[in-house]
This record gives structure tokens, sequence and C-alpha cells, in this order.
């Protein structure tokens, strides 16, 4: 399985968010940690222990 990052940096941190669960934003001090968050955080919705989290659909769109 894979999910899609949107990540920048800011301050010197990576801060980022799943584009599916863009409401959930995390931080790392490295890219692999904030990898690390945000699968962790993933893992948390699929398991049902985040119950109103409600995945964004994506639309690709070629212009």
């Amino acid at each position: 399985m894979k999910i899609s990052i949107a990540y920048k940096k800011e301050n010197g941190w990576f801060v980022g968010h799943m584009q599916e669960y863009p409401e959930y934003e995390s931080q790392g001090e490295t890219l692999d940690e904030l990898r690390d968050n945000l699968v962790e955080i993933f893992n948390d919705i699929q398991n049902g222990l985040v119950p109103e989290a409600e995945p964004f659909e994506l639309m690709e769109v070629a212009i």
C-alpha cells in the first residue's frame, strides 16, 4: 500500500500530512521521522482508533 505525503520545511522541521487525510498533520526533524509519524497516524485511522477520520478523494487533472 502507498500513501502520498505533502510536506514542506518550516523552521528546521519537516511538516506534512497525508493527501488523503490533510487535517492530520505531523512533523519531524527528518523526512524519515515525518514519514514514521504519518504512517503511525494512518495505522491508527485504519485500525478504527480515529473514527471521525474521513478520507478526501483525490482527482488527477491533466492540464
